[in-house]
C-alpha cells in the first residue's frame, strides 16, 4: 500500500541494531561546536550568540554563556559515522531508532533543531539493541 505521494505507507522491517537518525537534546547543547568541528562531512550547522548572566553573589563577576540559535544536520551529506555523538561531552546528541525521515528532495534533508529534538521522544524498538536511551536533560544549577 502506498500513500498518494508514492511513498510506501509502511517502511521496511529494520533490525533494532541499525542506527536510525541523529537526535538532539536541545537542553544539553552548550553550543561548544565540538560536534561541528569533528564532523568529517561538515554537515552540522550551529549558530549561537553570547549573553551575559549577572553574578549570583555580591562581588561576583558576570558570566557569559552561549545561547543556541540554530542547530541543523544535513542528512544528504551525513555518513552516519557517529563521531559527533561520541565527541559531545554534554550528551546533546544521540542515536534515535527513528528511520523514516526521508524527503522528496535532497534539498529538504537539512533538518532543524525542532525536528531533531522531536526524534528524542521516539521509543526504541523491542529486542536487543546497542542504541542507548536518550540522555536526560542536564538540570540547571
Amino acid at each position: 500500500m502506498t500513500r498518494p505521494d508514492g511513498v510506501p505507507a509502511q517502511g521496511p522491517v529494520v533490525s533494532p541494531r541499525v542506527h536510525g537518525v541523529i537526535a538532539l537534546v536541545e537542553e544539553n547543547c552548550t553550543s561548544c561546536m565540538l560536534c561541528a568541528r569533528e564532523c568529517p562531512d561538515w554537515c552540522l550547522y550551529i549558530e549561537s550568540h553570547t549573553e551575559t548572566v549577572p553574578a549570583t553573589t555580591p562581588g561576583g563577576r558576570d558570566r557569559s554563556t552561549h545561547v543556541l540559535d540554530r542547530f541543523a544536520i544535513d542528512f544528504s551529506l551525513c555518513m552516519y559515522c557517529g563521531i559527533c555523538i561520541e565527541v559531545c561531552p554534554f550528551d546533546a546528541l544521540h542515536w534515535s531508532p527513528e528511520s523514516d525521515y526521508s524527503e522528496g528532495s535532497l534539498l529538504d534533508l537539512t533538518h532543524e533543531r525542532t525536528r531533531l529534538s522531536g526524534w528524542r521522544a521516539t521509543p526504541a524498538a523491542d529486542g536487543p539493541s546497542d542504541v542507548r536511551e536518550p540522555p536526560d536533560p542536564v538540570s540547571g544549577s
